[in-house]
Formats: structure tokens, sequence, C-alpha cells
């Protein structure tokens, strides 16, 4: 009963995280702003590695590096801010938080819930962001390559790591006022930084590729870079070249596995704090 009831649950938030996604605008807007957005986006990475660089050709492993991991990084980037927004979201705005909280549901996956709405419309962006790679910049994926099997694998692994990232990060903000989205931008702005997203780990100091090792998002972004493209040789720019596929995967669930109980820990002391001082409800009105 109580894996239907969870099922139930999940299935609702998610209806509710996409009406809110979508609701703002008629559908042929929303699609040409979901296409627009994240090409829009892409373009200004580009523009950036064609001023600097002065072309794809000139090393087209790193562009596909670069490319690649700017892709997928719309995961950690969207979902943290997905996650972190639905508190502040339902106790600032809509103001439903504590009748939310004290249903005979699990928070926690209603939080995951209403995040999947966001994993959703963040695939679709990441799907049209590597379309257009594919056919207007040339990007060498070929779909008979790609390792499909270590690709699912990992980003299921992955996403659920983003999502109790997020979560931890939800606990924060049950004792903050509405700062949610400084909160979301600060600590995707350290792993954009330090996990290789678009520069190996190597161009940073040894303390900050320390730094790199401990954080799970850096392993994620390399299985997956080799599994979308495992013949391009990926490993040997990356800083990781001495792991070995099974090495990378391993480091991946271990750093992920640690993560997971220090986020679970900090939502949950959080959540104590925030009963414990009457933040559940509490509203900053502005």
């Amino acid at each position: 009963m109580a894996v239907k009831d969870h099922l139930r649950t999940l299935r609702f938030s998610t209806w509710l995280g996409w009406q809110m996604e979508a609701n703002w605008t008629n559908p042929w807007l929303f699609l040409i702003y979901s296409v627009a957005k994240p090409i829009a986006g892409t373009l200004v990475l580009v523009f950036m590695y064609l001023v600097i660089l002065g072309g794809i050709a000139s090393d087209p492993v790193f562009f596909s590096y670069m490319f690649v991991g700017n892709a997928f990084y719309m995961y950690v980037a969207q979902v943290l801010f997905g996650v972190t927004w639905v508190i502040h979201e339902d106790r600032e705005h809509y103001q439903t938080l504590k009748q939310v909280y004290i249903a005979p549901i699990s928070f926690y996956i209603y939080v995951i819930g209403r995040a999947l709405s966001k994993i959703a419309i963040t695939t679709v962006a990441i799907l049209i962001t590597l379309a257009f790679g594919v056919l207007a910049l040339q990007l060498p994926i070929d779909l008979m390559a790609v390792d499909w099997g270590l690709l699912a694998v990992t980003m299921i692994i992955g996403l659920f790591l983003i999502l109790f990232i997020g979560i931890a990060l939800a606990g924060i903000s049950f004792l903050t006022a509405k700062h949610g989205a400084g909160i979301n931008e600060g600590v995707a702005g350290v792993f954009y930084l330090f996990c290789g997203v678009v520069f190996p780990i190597t161009a940073l100091p040894s303390w900050g590729q320390s730094i790199a090792m401990l954080v799970p998002i850096t392993y994620w972004l390399e299985v997956v870079r080799r599994a979308v493209q495992p013949n391009l040789g990926i490993g040997t720019i990356s800083g990781l070249s001495g792991y070995s596929n099974f090495e990378i995967f391993l480091l991946l669930i271990v750093s992920g596995i640690m993560f997971l109980v220090i986020s679970l820990g900090i939502f949950r002391y959080a959540d104590y704090l925030a009963r414990k001082k009457g933040k559940l409800d509490m509203s900053t009105t502005y």
C-alpha cells in the first residue's frame, strides 16, 4: 500500500509541477521558448569558444568535451533550481507548504515529483542542444557507437544524485528567506567551476583538483561523455585518462553514496530546526 501511495504522490506532484512550469503561456509559445532557450544558451558558449580558440576545427576533441559537458550540465543547474524553489514557491507565493507538509504523503516523494517535471523539460532541452550540435556544428556523435547501456545506468544514478543534492538545498531553504535562487546558483556555480564542465580539471590548481575529485558530478560528466562519444578519446584531455570506465563508474558510486548520506543528513537536521523554530509557514512578504 505504501508503494502505491508513493506512486500516486509522485504522479500528482509531477503533474502539478508540469502545470506550474508550462501554464504561463499558450502551448505553441511554450514550444518555441523550449526550443529557442537551449539553442541561445549554447550559442553563447560556442561564440566564446570561437573567439578564444579561433574555430571548431582547431581542436574538435576539446570542442566535443566542452559542448557535451555543458549540455548535460543543464540537469545540474535546472534540477537543483527546481527542487530548491519548491520550498519558496509553496511557502511564499502560494502559501501552501504547511498544508502539503502535514498531508498524509511523503514530503520527499512530493519534492521529487515536483522536480521530475524539470527533468522532463531539461531532457527535451538537452536533446535539442545535442541535435543542434550535430546538425549545425558537426558535433561527432554517432548514434550507433553510443554505449546506450552505460549511458542509461549513469543517467539514472546521476539524476538521483542531483535530486538528493537538491533536497539538501531544499532543507536549507526551510531556514532562509526568499533567497532560493541565490543558494541554487551559488552551489551550481561551484559545481560548474570544479567539475570539469567546459574545461578539464587539470586546468585547476592542485587544491581545486582535489575538490573536483571529491564531487560525484565530476565522475558523472566523465562517464556520460565516454558513453556518448566512446571513440573520440575524451579521457585523454579530461584529467581522468588514468582511470578506466569501470573505475570512473565505481568512483561515481562511492562519492555519490557519500553525498547522498550528507544530503539526507542536512535535510533532516534543517527540517528539525524549521519545525522547532516555526519556519514551515514563514512568509517574508517580498
